[in-house]
């Protein structure tokens, strides 16, 4: 999102820069435009007034002789005015076509101006001066008319400069008022464009806090990107704790509750179960009984001795017992746990000769700090899982490992069974759920709890090749954390 901020302002700032740009170049433009104007206007009232010294030194020649003439110091100080004023117009930059015309008005000014000395000084001769007079006159005229050709060139000229100049201003002018009018408009789309960008993620943000103050613990934020995608993300990880703990919480309450049950309940159940069994097994040895009511005294016996058992993994799951830490191999105690299980399955089942066991065990594998008679108690239980979900024989596979990022082992177990039901991946470590027609449901959830009680984690699923596997992570433990733990 800072990154966005700065992008943005600096695409704003450049606007501006450009718009001022724009707005200095275009007013400096116009303003020598204006300038350009002034000057060719200055051009035309220059010329106006030549045409007008000309025309009095016109005045002058046609008066000359009468009454009304005027002096020789007059007449000469007109001319002179007249010739300097024709100078005075090649000070200005003109095109080749405007200099050319200039040094030909120049050119016919000199030759008025000679005529002009002539009248002047050929007081005595009186033909020849009015001759000259005549052809001065004459000359005057012709001036006159170059002079209005140039003025009525220049007016054209200068009438057009001048339409195309407003014209350009008014061109200018319309564009700095939509500039201006558009500078308002774009502060204000980009204000809204960063303000959307920071309360749309801010809204859901707040909608998803919201949502787990009332409990939605399941609620997750997505979409998010930049920095409030990281926080979505630190909100995503809160609420994922906060929920597992909360579940931790339920279970560590509702064990209290089942604890506190199991204490009398096992007690009062397991006191008259073994006495039951006492007085069938008595009664079983006393009496004169028939096949069939024996084999009645034996099922007896062992539906009571069944029902014994799920008291004794009640209570062991209601009340775990603490571990016993000790030093503890984790390849030899599964190769251990691995040769008792074969000869408890063997006895209760023919198809143990046709399970083929496949280990792959890390070598150099670090000792950890546990219980080995609860680890046992759960390598026992998953591999007699394992040989039941193969009654027809089949491959277990077990295998160790040590991940050192993690400083942690992992032990995989795995069939060629028929799997897991999909359903019941979520459910397979709760409580009293099992698939089997004579389980209890309580041996994987005391090998859960046995795992947690280690810091460690099982999860159970479906191999793609087929068959289940269980996963185990146990956090190796040295003899100094262990004390620090206990």
């Amino acid at each position: 999102m800072k990154k966005r901020i700065l992008i943005g302002l600096g695409i704003g700032s450049l606007l501006f820069m450009l718009l001022g740009a724009y707005i200095i170049v275009t007013v400096e433009r116009a303003t020598s435009r204006l300038d350009q104007l002034v000057q060719l206007h200055q051009v035309e009232i220059l010329r106006e007034h030549l045409l007008l010294q000309i025309k009095r030194v016109q005045t002058d020649l046609a008066w000359r002789g009468t009454r009304y003439a005027s002096g020789v110091d007059t007449i000469v100080s007109h001319g002179i005015q007249m010739g300097r004023m024709v100078e005075r117009c090649f000070q200005c930059h003109h095109s080749p076509q405007v200099t050319e015309d200039l040094v030909g008005l120049k050119s016919q000014t000199d030759q008025y101006e000679d005529f002009l000395s002539h009248v002047l000084t050929l007081e005595a001769n009186r033909p020849r001066r009015e001759a000259e007079q005549d052809e001065a006159v004459r000359r005057g005229q012709e001036l006159i008319a170059k002079v209005n050709g140039i003025i009525a060139l220049t007016s054209r000229n200068l009438e057009s400069n001048t339409r195309e100049v407003f014209r350009q201003i008014a061109i200018t002018k319309t564009m700095l008022f939509i500039l201006i009018a558009m500078a308002p408009l774009i502060l204000m789309t980009l204000g809204f464009l960063f303000i959307r960008a920071l309360t749309n993620p801010l809204n859901i943000l707040l909608a998803a806090v919201r949502r787990l103050k009332g409990g939605s613990l399941n609620h997750r934020i997505d979409g998010l990107k930049d920095e409030f995608g990281e926080l979505a993300t630190s909100f995503n990880e809160m609420a994922g704790s906060l929920q597992e703990q909360m579940q931790k919480m339920q279970r560590t309450e509702q064990m209290v509750v089942v604890g506190e049950l199991a204490a009398g309940f096992g007690h009062e159940v397991r006191n008259p179960l073994a006495g039951i069994r006492a007085a069938v097994n008595l009664l079983s040895e006393e009496l004169v009984l028939n096949k069939e009511d024996r084999d009645l005294f034996a099922q007896i016996v062992e539906q009571v001795g069944k029902l014994d058992a799920l008291m004794k993994g009640f209570l062991n799951f209601a009340k775990p017992p603490k571990p016993k830490w000790e030093r503890v191999s984790i390849n030899g105690l599964i190769e251990m746990t691995i040769d008792f299980s074969l000869v408890s399955h063997r006895a209760s089942s023919p198809a143990s000769d046709r399970i083929d066991i496949q280990k792959s065990m890390g070598e150099g594998l670090p000792q950890t700090m546990a219980d080995p008679v609860q680890l046992q108690q759960v390598f026992l239980n998953l591999l007699l899982n394992a040989y039941d979900a193969m009654p027809q024989g089949g491959v277990l596979a077990v295998r160790t490992r040590y991940d050192a990022y993690k400083d942690s082992l992992c032990i995989d177990i795995k069939d060629t069974g028929t799997g897991i039901e999909p359903e019941m991946l979520e459910r397979i470590f709760v409580p009293f759920v099992t698939t089997k027609s004579k389980g209890t449901g309580l041996g994987l959830a005391i090998c859960k709890q046995i795992i947690e009680q280690h810091g460690g984690s099982i999860e159970a699923d479906n191999d793609p090749a087929g068959g289940a596997l269980f996963c185990i992570v146990l956090p190796v433990k040295r003899e100094k954390e262990e004390v620090q733990t206990t």
